[in-house]
């Protein structure tokens, strides 16, 4: 009897939580700092945000471990009554993996898809003219090429080693600081490749400091449409799919996490909106719950048994 009263109790009070929201500030939170693709979408969404569910919408920046600090602040510390929202990437099927003592993703819950950023292997300008001149060449010289990434489980970390075991062959992987630091190891010549987010990519190549190669998503990017994507160029299973999302507390109400993927998905549905994504260099993603959800699992174990494979370990 006591069970089912605190029960009752537990789902009277997520009900009025429901009802009521929101009732105060909402705020996002973003793992990465002012200026980059996650962190710009989440200002775009909170300016639009805020007319629509009638309270103020900001943006806060919680910085550290792949995002981790911040999803952790979100999922164990805040309130979980919608009013403090992740803004997370694909980073979070990487992290929670590499720091498991930190963040549990089963202690977050999706809310909206907004966006997929593609990655493109850039090389040193005119050194390779196809993705399969470099394979050849990788295989030909084995571990004796190198290839730069933005850091350990970065996107660009993860597409490369997605794309090597595809493709077969080994390289020389060494991680920088960021991706500044990587783009000038290939730009100098002291790196082969790296998987650049797409418009990193487009503006080097339009520079010709660059060649552009292949491009590491399911489909093609309307910034560079001329671009095969890895799995049109004959290498199966070699995309990977980095995405930007909003997450909440696995323990926020159903009601409330259903209201914020209605409002989040309609403005990524918008012509506005998608429009602005569009203009940094990603493409507009919109998926149910349901959805998202599926895509987080396989991707867990996805990048559970490449991370065993490649011997991945955090910083």
């Amino acid at each position: 009897m006591r069970l089912f009263t605190a029960l009752l109790g537990a789902a009277l009070a997520a009900s009025v939580q429901a009802q009521t929201f929101p009732s105060k500030t909402v705020r996002f939170i973003s793992g990465v700092t002012p200026g980059a693709a996650s962190d710009t979408m989440a200002r775009i969404l909170a300016e639009k945000l805020s007319p629509v569910l009638g309270q103020p919408v900001i943006v806060e920046n919680r910085l550290g471990a792949g995002g981790l600090v911040g999803a952790k602040y979100v999922a164990q510390q805040a309130e979980p009554d919608g009013h403090t929202i992740m803004m997370y990437a694909s980073a979070f099927t990487v992290s929670t993996l590499l720091s498991p003592d930190v963040l549990n993703p089963k202690e977050m819950q999706a809310v909206a898809t907004v966006a997929t950023i593609p990655t493109v292997m850039i090389t040193p300008p005119g050194k390779y003219k196809t993705v399969q001149d470099f394979v050849a060449a990788a295989k030909a010289a084995p571990g004796r090429l190198v290839c730069s990434d933005a850091g350990v489980g970065s996107a660009t970390h993860m597409a490369f080693e997605r794309f090597r075991f595809a493709a077969g062959f080994q390289a020389l992987n060494v991680h920088t600081k960021g991706p500044s630091e990587a783009q000038t190891e290939v730009i100098s010549g002291r790196a082969d490749c790296y998987f650049a987010l797409v418009f990193q990519a487009q503006k080097m190549r339009d520079a010709g400091k660059v060649s552009a190669l292949v491009i590491s998503a399911p489909k093609r990017s309307s910034l560079m449409p001329d671009l095969p994507t890895t799995v049109e160029a004959g290498y199966p299973n070699s995309d990977y799919n980095f995405w930007v999302g909003a997450l909440v507390s696995s323990r926020t109400p159903r009601a409330i996490v259903e209201r914020l993927h209605k409002e989040i998905t309609s403005l990524v549905q918008s012509s506005e909106v998608s429009a602005q994504i569009r203009k940094l260099g990603a493409e507009p993603l919109a998926m149910s719950i349901a959805e998202f959800e599926a895509m987080i699992g396989r991707e867990l174990k996805e990048n559970a048994e490449l991370i065993k494979k490649a011997n991945i370990r955090a910083n």
